[in-house]
This record gives C-alpha cells, structure tokens and sequence, in this order.
C-alpha cells in the first residue's frame, strides 16, 4: 500500500506515521500492493480528526473518527473500514461482482453475513426544478438531512446535504 499522508494545523511527525503505518497497513490483506491510501490528519480545537480515502476502481473506500487524542482516532478508523471491506466484500460475493483492486485470498476468505442490507421502502416523487439554495429551504423546512432535486440551472438531479457545523453540501452527478 503506498501511503499518502498529509495534515492540516499538525506536523505529522515520524510517530503518527508510524502509527499510521502499523493501524493501516493492517488492512494491506485486502488491498493489492499498489493501492493508494490517502490520510490526512487534522486538528480544531480540542478535535483530533483522521480522514482515509482509499480510491478503487469504480468505488471509493472512505472513513473518519474524530476523538481527543490523535492515536484513538487512528485505531477506531481502521476498524471502521475494516467493517466496510467486509461488508463491500459480501456484497461482492452476493452479486457475484468483479472485485478488481482487492487481494484474492480476502475475496476468498469465508465471512459469515453481518448485516444484509434490505430497502424496506421506496418513495417517488415529483422533483420540481429549483436552484440548490431553495433545495436548501426545502430541506430545512422539512427538517431532513438531505434533498434530492431537479436543477434549474442544469436540469440534472442534484442532492443537498446537512454537514457538521451547520454548513451545507451539494452533490452533482458527472456522467
């Protein structure tokens, strides 16, 4: 795995490295040896912050953790995707799917199912065009965390979402 770590208002010194390293590199068994791992370490306030992104092909493996000491953070990332490898994995191996990017003794690797995903409803809609900051109103006005909605600037389906710190976010699809 090659590590690519950066930090914003934190000097990453040799021992967060290292840490890094030995918590991260952990999950090397499910990557092939050329798999990029983008850390990056932050700091606000009393908030130690480890993002990692891990692009593979056709999909992208991401988690954060946030705790007051920077090693904690680090220790409870790597379980959290660890998890989600599991999970993708299942998935995989449910749809029989290409599982190119991840080491061939982990997609064979027995796993029992941890949690099936199962879509318990489904909702249509009518998306009337507006513009990303009416879709934020209406979000808010029907106090969701997320609004899918025609842009009428661009006529595509676009999604608002709530982040951390009342700050909003849009997603634009590119096809």
């Amino acid at each position: 795995m090659n590590f690519i770590i950066s930090g914003k208002n934190i000097d990453v010194t040799d021992g967060l490295r290292s840490a890094i390293h030995e918590k991260i590199g952990k999950l090397e068994r499910y990557f092939e040896k050329d798999t990029d791992v983008h850390v990056t370490l932050s700091v606000e306030k009393d908030r130690q912050k480890i993002e990692i992104t891990i692009p593979m092909k056709g999909n992208i493996v991401r988690a954060e953790q946030v705790s007051n000491d920077m090693y904690v953070s680090i220790d409870l990332v790597e379980e959290i995707i660890e998890r989600q490898l599991r999970k993708y994995k299942n998935k995989l191996v449910q749809k029989q799917q290409d599982a190119v990017g991840l080491s061939r003794a982990f997609i064979e690797e027995e796993v029992e199912d941890e949690n099936e995903i199962e879509i318990i409803r489904t909702k249509r809609f009518a998306m009337k065009p507006m513009d990303p900051e009416e879709a934020c109103i209406q979000m808010e006005l029907l106090g969701h965390d997320f609004y899918v909605f025609r842009n009428s600037d661009t006529d595509e389906v676009n999604v608002v979402y709530k982040r951390k710190g009342h700050t909003f976010g849009l997603i634009e699809p590119e096809f």
